[in-house]
């Protein structure tokens, strides 16, 4: 089966963005970059032939023309197949992240209200998909990403995360980047003195450096794996969500996880990942994992 990347367009500069980034990214792993857009109210061609100058289909095509014309300059020799289906978009790029390494899409700005609506179509992908998608920001030139900074992981500890280490330790072995290893513990309300407003620095300093033993653990067998690859490893002493946001300060593509198997009672996406996606500066990869 041949690799490939999808990248979802919708004709915003969000998904131009996101298919230049999908592109260096299809180029770094030698495969095809697929470009889909889905809209259920596309026309067969084969039973409606258009007439000159009244296209139904104008609008798509045009989507996918504008993103080809994005991309072409830059990566003259990468194979692209263009992707019109008659889907809903969710359903569609499930079923295109089901047959893809990355599944790859735009994402709103940080405007104050913006940063806080990711928006349906990327909710529903990001809480489903198979494969790990991506969410790029746009940027108001035309050049390629160059990803400059580091790849940053995000680690929670709590459980396996073998799919997230090695798609973090593989995406900084193809940059030839730092890879940084990130993880944030909240303190238990007994670490605290003064009214609850000060924490104790012994009481402190002993869970930091339990949580440094478990973030070393973690990524021990890893570091064996892909002995080229330099990792940097930090633990702070505060919310998960406040360190995901503050380890992607400077850094090129950030990678959190999505626990696959979620209690049924609980939201589609998790505080710490919504952090990510609604507040990180960079590329944000969501990998689902066991």
């Amino acid at each position: 089966m041949n690799r490939v990347v999808t990248v979802g367009l919708d004709g915003t500069p969000e998904s131009l963005t996101a298919a230049r980034w999908a592109a260096r990214e299809a180029r770094l792993r030698q495969a095809t970059l697929r470009m889909t857009h889905a809209w259920i109210l596309l026309s067969d061609e084969r039973d409606h032939p258009s007439a000159e100058g009244n296209d139904p289909n104008y609008w798509p095509k045009w989507i996918i023309d504008q993103a080809m014309r994005s991309i072409e300059p830059i990566y003259p020799d990468l194979p692209v197949v263009e992707d019109l289906v008659a889907e809903d978009p969710v359903d569609a790029l499930l079923s295109a992240a089901a047959e893809s390494e990355l599944l790859v899409l735009g994402s709103r700005d940080m405007a104050p209200m913006a940063s806080y609506f990711l928006g349906d179509v990327g909710l529903h992908v990001m809480a489903r998909a198979q494969a790990p998608t991506v969410f790029v920001r746009a940027r108001e030139d035309s050049t390629p990403a160059d990803d400059e900074g580091d790849l940053t992981v995000a680690l929670s500890l709590r459980g396996p995360c073998d799919a997230l280490l090695e798609f973090a330790f593989a995406g900084a072995a193809r940059r030839g980047v730092t890879l940084r290893a990130v993880h944030g513990r909240n303190l238990p309300a007994a670490a605290y003195t003064r009214g609850g407003i000060v924490a104790d620095p012994y009481f402190r300093g002993e869970i930091v450096r339990h949580a440094q033993r478990e973030l070393a653990d973690a990524l021990h067998p890893w570091r064996e794996k892909f002995p080229d690859v330099r990792v940097v490893e930090t633990v702070w002493a505060q919310s998960p969500a406040r360190a995901v946001v503050r380890g992607a300060v400077g850094a090129g593509l950030l990678v959190v996880g999505r626990r696959e198997e979620r209690p049924r009672v609980a939201p589609p996406v998790g505080n710490v990942l919504a952090a990510a996606v609604h507040h990180a500066p960079c590329p944000v990869a969501i990998v689902p994992h066991g």
